[in-house]
Parts: C-alpha cells; structure tokens; sequence
C-alpha cells in the first residue's frame, strides 16, 4: 500500500494547483450547463409525472404507511421530491464523471506523465473511443445499480456504504483505463489492472466514500425545502467535478508508477 500512499500524496498536492483548477472548469461548466437547463425546465414536470404516477396507484397511502413504520411518518409529504432526487442523482454523476473522463484526463495524463515520468514510454494501448465506451458503459451499470439500491436510503449508514462500494467500482475501472490510455500497451493495462485490482478498488472506495456525502447531504435538502434542490445540485456537482479531479490524479499517479516499475520488473531483451 505504500504505492497508494505516495500517490495520495503528490495527489493531494497537485490537486489545489492553479493547472488543475483550470482543468476541473471545463467538466464542472458543462455540467452547470447541462444540468442548470434540465433542473430549469425538467424538474417541475418530473415532480408532476411523479405525482401523478403516486395518485393513480394509490401510492401515497402505501408509502406513507411504510414510512410510518419506520418512524418516518414525517416524510409523507416530501416522498415524491425525495424520489426525483434519488433518481437524478445517479444521472448527475454520471454525467460528471463522463465529463471529467473526457475533457480532463488526457491533459492530466499528460500533466503528470511530462512532470513525474518524462522517461516512461508511451505506448497508446487506449483510444479515446475506448475511454468513451468504457465511460458510458461503466456508468450506465453504476445507475442502474444506484436505482435497485434506493431502498437503502431509509437506513442511511447502509446507503452510504453501498454507494461508496459502486463509486469504488466505477471509479476504478473508468480511471484506471484513462489513467494508462496513453502509456501502457493493452497487455501492460490488462496485466495491471489484474494485478492491481485491490489498491484500484481501494483508491476508489477512499473517493467513493467521500463521493457519497454529496448525495446524503442533497437528500437531506430535500426534507428543509424544495426550494434548496436547484442550489444543493448545484453545489453536489461542484463537489462531484472536484472528487473526480483528486480521484483522477490519485489514479494517475498510481497507475504510471505502477507502470513504471513493471517496466523495471520486465526489461526489454535486446535482439541478437
């Protein structure tokens, strides 16, 4: 693990550089844009669809005893918000995440293989193609799980955990594959990854379990006002693009050292 605290480290530091700062305002403006215009004019009708939904399957009254139950009876009247939040949340997240994978890691990539590994072959084992497929498939699973989970959220501890383990999942496999795209060669990535799977999923359940909060913190929002859920969201994407750039970084800096001390484990055979 000592690997996984090094880079932690020069993670840490690199993240609050002005280079970074700037690279995390391309992702966290396209998701301002995007999701600003479909809270905007969305989340009215959502809130409305859902509504009608409840009334005409009798719904109200059913949640509202399973709420009553679990000594929540003063959630009643906020099921409908809280449910629209709880299906948004995996499509914000996704979409920052897709973002950060495609306008921030390859320059991160590049920052810091130019910066701490200037030596290291470059040997394109990964296109940009393949880190759109493995951005897009990655998340969908990851929604779709978020969606089977959200009975968790009547036991919060639970939900929190269960959330950072699927972060742990997508974030390890999304940037583990950013992070080697353009240095490692499709056998050193699939070697890596293999080898490393434990510290990859550890990183990403440490940023997993801080990526959770902004959920927890949007769902409890919800129980003030509904008037707080365009500035929470916002906020909650900030805090995501911001999660995302560290978690980047740590996985960067990991996976190239990684990189670089396989290559010292397997020297190239020169030809007689």
């Amino acid at each position: 693990m000592n690997g996984v605290l090094t880079a932690y480290r020069r993670a840490l530091r690199a993240q609050f550089s002005g280079r970074m700062l700037l690279l995390s305002a391309a992702p966290l403006l396209l998701s301002l844009f995007m999701w600003g215009l479909a809270l905007y004019f969305g989340m009215q009708p959502l809130l409305d669809w859902l509504g009608g939904l409840f009334r005409e399957y009798s719904a109200f009254e059913t949640s509202g005893n399973v709420l009553t139950t679990l000594g929540m009876g003063m959630l009643k009247v906020m099921v409908v918000p809280l449910l629209a939040i709880a299906l948004l949340l995996p499509l914000m997240i996704a979409s920052s995440l897709l973002f950060m994978g495609v306008a921030a890691m390859p320059a991160i990539e590049s920052h810091v293989g130019r910066k701490q590994f200037p030596k290291l072959e470059k040997k394109e084992g990964g296109s940009f193609a393949g880190s759109v497929a493995v951005n897009v498939g990655s998340t969908a699973v990851f929604a779709l799980l978020w969606l089977l989970t959200l009975p968790l959220y009547a036991i919060p501890p639970l939900a929190w955990l269960v959330q950072a383990c699927l972060w742990a999942w997508v974030t390890s496999r999304v940037m583990s594959y950013d992070a080697l795209a353009a240095h490692a060669s499709l056998e050193e990535r699939k070697r890596l990854v293999r080898e490393r799977r434990l510290p990859l999923l550890a990183i990403g359940l440490a940023t997993g379990l801080a990526g959770a909060l902004p959920g927890i913190a949007w769902m409890g929002g919800a129980i003030l006002s509904i008037v707080l859920f365009p500035v929470l969201a916002m906020l909650s994407l900030w805090l995501y693009v911001m999660i995302f750039l560290f978690a980047g970084l740590w996985f960067q800096y990991y996976c190239l050292q990684a990189l670089e001390d396989l290559r010292a484990e397997t020297p190239v055979q020169s030809v007689v």
